[in-house]
């Protein structure tokens, strides 16, 4: 989803999840958008996903479309490598609430 289109979807839609998810060992984010049928669809710039370089980065581009909530959701690999389920989209066990 372009930011063109975020801005808009947000200006027609008020039940929606902002997601910034970021890689352990990462220093790079990245902005998913989840829409109450389930479906997901990250920031795009040009066809491709947008990367951030920092969290106020991020701040400012939602902030540009109107959003001030979002997740930070941080995927960790090494939890797949021992044995132990990925739970990303948990709220309590993966999710951190972000308000900006």
């Amino acid at each position: 989803m372009e930011l063109k289109a975020l801005k808009q979807f947000v200006v027609n839609h008020d039940n929606f999840e902002i997601r910034v998810i970021t890689h352990s060992g990462s220093r790079f984010y990245q902005v998913e958008l989840e829409n109450v049928e389930g479906e997901r669809h990250m920031l795009m710039q040009r066809g491709k996903p947008m990367l951030f370089r920092s969290l106020d980065d991020v701040y400012l581009e939602l902030k540009r479309a109107g959003i001030h909530r979002a997740y930070l959701v941080q995927h960790v690999p090494q939890d797949e490598v021992i044995g132990r389920d990925a739970h990303y989209s948990a709220p309590l066990t993966s999710r951190m609430p972000l308000v900006f």
